[in-house]
Parts: C-alpha cells; sequence; structure tokens
C-alpha cells in the first residue's frame, strides 16, 4: 500500500480520536452498519480530496465498509490532523496521502497520487482535484459516475466550470443540501472559527471589535458566536440583502474601507478574493489580527501585506507572523491566512459533520444507481429528508406528522376562507 504521511507512531493516538468523534456521529454509524451489510459500493475505486480530520477518517470507514477502495489525499495543506493520516493508514488500512504544513508541490503531488489510482467517484473541498482531473488527466473525466463537493468555494468553481461548458462530469453540490449549509456552515464554522482563533491568539473576545467579513451561512455563524463571546461585532458585505439582514439581526453594518480603522480582529469568509488588500492594511489598528475562515488563502492578500512590511517574524507564536509596518504599527497573521479552525484548531465539531458526510456517502450510492450527465446537482430531497429524520431521532427529538385532513387541504385550492 502506497501513502505518505508524517510518522506512524502517532497511529494509535489517532485512533483514539477517530473513536471520539465516531461517538458524536450517529448518522453515520447508521449508514456503516448497512453498509457494511449491503456494500453499495463493492470494488468501486474512490479518491477524496478533504479535510484529513478525525471526522472525515469516519466517512472513509463508512465507504469503506461499503466495499470502496479508497485513497485520501487533504484538501488544504494545513488542515491534516497528522495522527489521524497514520491511523487510517496504519490501523484501517486506507491509503492516506497527507502531512500537516506540507509546501505547495507535495500538496499538488498527493492529489496526483489519488488521480493515479483511476478513481470511479471522487469527493472533494474546494474543486483542487475535479481541477487537476480535468487540468492534467481529461481522459479519465469519461470514467467517473459522480463527484460529491463539499463547500462553498467548490461549488462556486464548479457552477463557473458548467457555465463555460468545461465541467465533464456530474457533481453534487453537497455543500447546497440544507443539512449542511444550514448546519455545517453555520453551527460547525461559527465554534470552530473561534476556536481557532483563540488556541492561536489566547486573546479575550469580549471587548474587542470584530469585523466579519461575509455574512452568508459562515459569517453568521462567527458573528453570532463573535457577540456571544462579549465582542462589539462589524459586518462587512457586497449583496444588499445580506447587508440588509445583517442590520436587521442587530450587527453595525459597514464598508471595509472605515471598517478597516476601527477593528481588533478581522475574519473573512467571503470565498473570494483579496477582501482584506492594501488599503485596509493601511487603515489597521496597531496590534490588529487577521484571519480567514475561507477554503482558500487569497481572501488576504498576503503578498501585498509582506510587500508593505518592512520586517516580517514568523511564528511569533504557533500560528501567528508578524507584520511590521513602517511607521511602526504591527499586524499580526494568523494560520498563514489558511483556514483558521483547521489550521489552529480541530475543524468542525463531529455532530455537525456527521450530518455533511452522511450527506457524502448517501449521494455516492445514489450516484452510482443513477446514470447522470454531467452538470451540478442538487442533493435529492430523499437523501436530505432520511439524513435529517435520522438526526433527530438519534437526538431523542420527536416531530408532529401531518394528518389525512392537513395533507389534503395542503394538497388542494379549492378551500377559501
Amino acid at each position: 500500500m502506497k501513502y505518505d504521511i508524517k510518522d506512524a507512531a502517532l497511529a494509535p493516538a489517532g485512533r483514539k480520536r477517530i473513536e471520539w468523534a465516531d461517538n458524536d456521529m450517529p448518522v453515520l454509524r447508521e449508514i456503516r452498519k448497512r453498509f457494511e451489510v449491503e456494500k453499495p459500493l463493492a470494488g468501486k475505486k474512490m479518491a477524496a480530496c478533504l479535510h484529513i480530520t478525525a471526522e472525515t477518517a469516519n466517512l472513509a470507514r463508512t465507504l469503506v465498509a461499503g466495499g470502496a477502495d479508497l485513497v485520501l489525499c487533504a484538501s488544504n495543506p494545513l488542515s491534516t490532523q497528522d495522527d489521524v493520516a497514520a491511523a487510517l493508514v496504519h490501523e484501517y488500512q486506507i491509503p492516506v496521502f497527507a502531512i500537516k504544513g506540507e509546501d505547495h508541490d507535495t500538496y499538488y503531488q498527493h492529489i496526483h497520487a489519488c488521480l493515479q489510482h483511476d478513481p470511479v467517484i471522487t469527493m472533494d473541498d474546494g474543486a483542487d482535484l475535479i481541477s487537476v482531473l480535468h487540468k492534467e488527466y481529461p481522459e479519465k473525466c469519461s470514467q467517473i459516475y459522480a463527484s460529491m463537493e463539499e463547500t462553498t468555494t467548490g461549488v462556486i468553481r464548479l457552477r463557473a466550470m458548467h457555465r463555460d461548458n468545461a465541467l465533464k462530469l456530474p457533481v453534487f453540490a453537497v455543500n447546497d443540501a440544507t443539512t449542511k449549509h444550514l448546519f455545517d456552515n453555520r453551527y460547525g464554522t461559527g465554534q470552530s472559527t473561534v476556536d481557532g482563533i483563540i488556541r492561536a491568539t489566547d486573546i479575550l473576545l469580549a471587548g474587542k471589535t470584530v469585523v466579519v467579513a461575509g455574512y452568508g451561512w459562515c459569517g453568521r455563524g462567527v458573528a453570532v458566536r463573535m457577540r456571544g463571546m462579549g465582542a462589539n461585532v462589524i459586518v462587512t458585505e457586497v449583496d444588499p440583502i445580506k447587508a440588509l439582514e445583517a442590520a436587521m439581526d442587530g450587527f453595525r453594518v459597514l464598508p471595509m474601507s472605515k471598517a478597516a480603522g476601527e477593528g481588533d480582529l478581522f475574519v473573512t469568509l467571503t470565498g473570494d478574493i483579496h477582501v482584506l488588500r492594501k488599503e485596509h492594511f493601511e487603515k489597521m489598528k496597531d496590534g490588529a489580527l487577521i484571519a480567514n475562515s475561507g477554503h482558500f488563502n487569497v481572501e488576504i492578500d498576503i503578498p501585498a501585506l509582506e510587500e508593505m512590511a518592512t520586517a516580517v517574524r514568523k511564528g511569533v507564536r504557533e500560528f501567528v507572523d508578524e507584520y511590521q509596518m513602517s511607521d511602526g504599527r504591527k499586524l499580526f497573521l494568523l494560520g498563514e491566512g489558511r483556514l483558521i479552525n483547521l489550521a489552529a484548531a480541530e475543524g468542525h465539531p463531529a455532530s455537525v459533520m456527521d450530518m455533511s458526510f452522511a450527506t457524502q456517502a448517501l449521494c455516492t450510492e445514489y450516484a452510482l444507481k443513477h446514470k447522470l450527465e454531467p452538470n451540478v446537482y442538487d442533493v435529492p430531497h430523499e437523501i436530505e429528508d432520511y439524513i435529517s429524520r435520522l438526526k433527530l431521532q438519534t437526538m431523542g427529538i420527536e416531530i408532529d406528522t401531518l394528518t389525512e385532513e392537513q395533507e389534503k387541504y395542503l394538497d388542494s385550492w379549492e378551500m377559501g376562507t
């Protein structure tokens, strides 16, 4: 078995972490039990480019239980948990190509290693795997039943590919599933981003002015949790509807040109490029902290920050780099501008990833049963309904059902006031 990990000796610790996460992933456990019996993925080669975390490991175990021949690589150079990668290889015999802190070349070598496995199903978190597949292995696209995309940024890229007639395989927009973005993005990103920032800096959030760039589901989650920790939250937006919503949710809404001079901490969550750039760095306070929780590190114009700095001190604290400006101000970049919740913390809690990864597993099964044309597809409603009902059941929550009379009323038009 070929693989590339940091240290095999970390495997026992990684197994403990995986088993702990599994305790809080009951939906995925139920799917794994069925997969072990039915083997719906029997003999199918799979490649998954995901954050190599304990939660991802339990998805991998589920896919393998279903009969898949799976290989894994990281979807971000700083998101790998090295002990989990070691456990997947040496405790569960699942090939992994991922090392926390791997450089750019190694990152893409690992993606190539996965694609050289000749998968017929792929999973992605940011669309890097699919992008490399299309650019360098176009002949393999025709053998792919479908791919699953886990994140907002990836779905944006894939819809752009489809719009340009460049997409050569079917993709499920798992990120757009209600059981994903309403929970994973809002509650998962909200909590784990705060966790990552506190671990990286050990700052007190109460009383700080926190600027949250973007008020999508991830931004909502971070803004609410920052406010819950006592921070004064400013939201920046380009979408008037989202800006209006943020204002009515009780947040100050400013353009970044004005917010830049007020923030003690900045967090970007937009999926776009250069949300924080030179004109903003010029206005920031001495000691301002800059973090990103969007998928790629392009949201912060790091080259501009480096060019402006008269001195750079790497690692003044783990996951914190200091940039000194010509006027004596110091700006601090967290986690190299990469996903702070995974660079400096452990990513989303297992209980929300339970739903997201259950969706991944069931979409994989669905793709093998249905012939799909190249396009970006929504997650089928029956999968969403099953996962949400099973999640409620595992939480001990009961809900009502419609009576026959109520169903008839909702399905008719004759009855008025």
